[in-house]
C-alpha cells in the first residue's frame, strides 16, 4: 500500500505541474456547459427532473471521452518518455504500478467531473431537483469514467505510443457501445448478451434517471477489476524483456 500511495502522489503531482491535464479538464468542462445549454436547457420548457436526466445523459458521454483522453497518461506515456525503466527497476510490483497510476488518474478525473456540479445547481434557480437524483447521476458518471479509464489502462499497456493508446481505448469503448444497436438485430440469447455489454446505454441509464442498481455496480466493478488485472499481466510479461 505504501508503494501505491507514493506512486499516486507522484502521478497527481504530474497532473498538477503539467498543462496537459488542465487542457483536458477545460475541454471536458466546456463540453459539459455547451451540451447543458444546447440540449438540457434548450428552447422548450421542461420539468426539472427531465433537464437533469438530459444533463446526465450527455455528461456521461463527456466523462467517457475524459477517460479515453486521460488514458494517454497511463502506461504508454512512461514508455514514450523512457521512464518505464525506472519503474521496472524499482522495488515495486507490476500490480502496484497499474493500480497506483490508475488511482491517481481516476482521482484527478473525478475532481474534474465534480467541477461540473454548478450545472445541476443552476436548475435550482427556477425549479426543484432531488439531491438523491444528483448524487446517483454523479456516482454513475464517476463509475463510467472509472470503467473507461480501466479499459484505457489495458490499452495503454499494449502500446508504447500515447496517441495510439487513446485511439485503442476509444475503439474499445465505441465497440462496446455499438453492442446495443447490434443486439436489436439478433435473436435471444445473443440479444441480451450484446445489449449487456453497452457501458452507457445499458448500465448508465438507471443512474441518469436517479437509480443506483446493484447489477450495474457489479458490472462496472467487474470490468474495472478484469481490465486492471489484464493490464498487470501484460506488464508482467514485458518487464523482463
Amino acid at each position: 500500500m505504501r508503494n501505491i500511495g507514493l506512486l499516486v502522489m507522484r502521478e497527481l503531482g504530474g497532473y498538477l505541474r503539467r498543462p496537459s491535464g488542465y487542457y483536458i479538464a477545460a475541454v471536458l468542462l466546456l463540453l459539459d456547459g455547451l451540451l447543458f445549454n444546447a440540449f438540457a436547457i434548450g428552447d422548450e420548457r421542461q420539468v426539472s427532473s427531465e433537464v437533469l436526466r438530459i444533463f446526465f445523459y450527455f455528461g456521461g458521454a463527456v466523462t467517457m471521452i475524459g477517460g479515453v483522453l486521460f488514458s494517454m497518461r497511463l502506461l504508454a506515456e512512461e514508455r514514450a518518455a523512457g521512464t518505464d525503466v525506472l519503474l521496472f527497476t524499482s522495488p515495486i510490483r507490476e500490480g502496484e504500478i497499474v493500480v497506483g497510476k490508475y488511482l491517481a488518474t481516476l482521482l484527478f478525473m473525478s475532481l474534474v467531473t465534480l467541477c461540473s456540479l454548478y450545472l445541476p445547481a443552476l436548475i435550482l434557480l427556477n425549479g426543484k431537483v432531488s439531491g438523491g437524483h444528483i448524487a446517483a447521476g454523479y456516482i454513475g458518471m464517476i463509475l463510467l469514467g472509472a470503467t473507461t479509464l480501466a479499459l484505457g489502462a489495458l490499452a495503454s499497456s499494449l502500446t508504447k505510443n500515447p496517441f495510439l493508446a487513446v485511439v485503442l481505448t476509444g475503439a474499445i469503448v465505441v465497440l462496446l457501445e455499438l453492442c446495443y444497436p447490434l443486439s436489436q438485430t439478433v435473436d435471444p440469447p445473443f440479444r441480451e448478451l450484446l445489449g449487456y455489454l453497452a457501458l452507457h446505454t445499458s448500465h448508465f441509464t438507471p443512474f441518469q434517471n436517479g437509480l443506483v442498481q446493484l447489477s450495474d455496480l457489479v458490472f462496472f466493478g467487474g470490468v474495472i477489476y478484469f481490465s486492471l488485472l489484464a493490464a498487470t499481466k501484460v506488464l508482467e510479461s514485458q518487464r523482463w524483456r
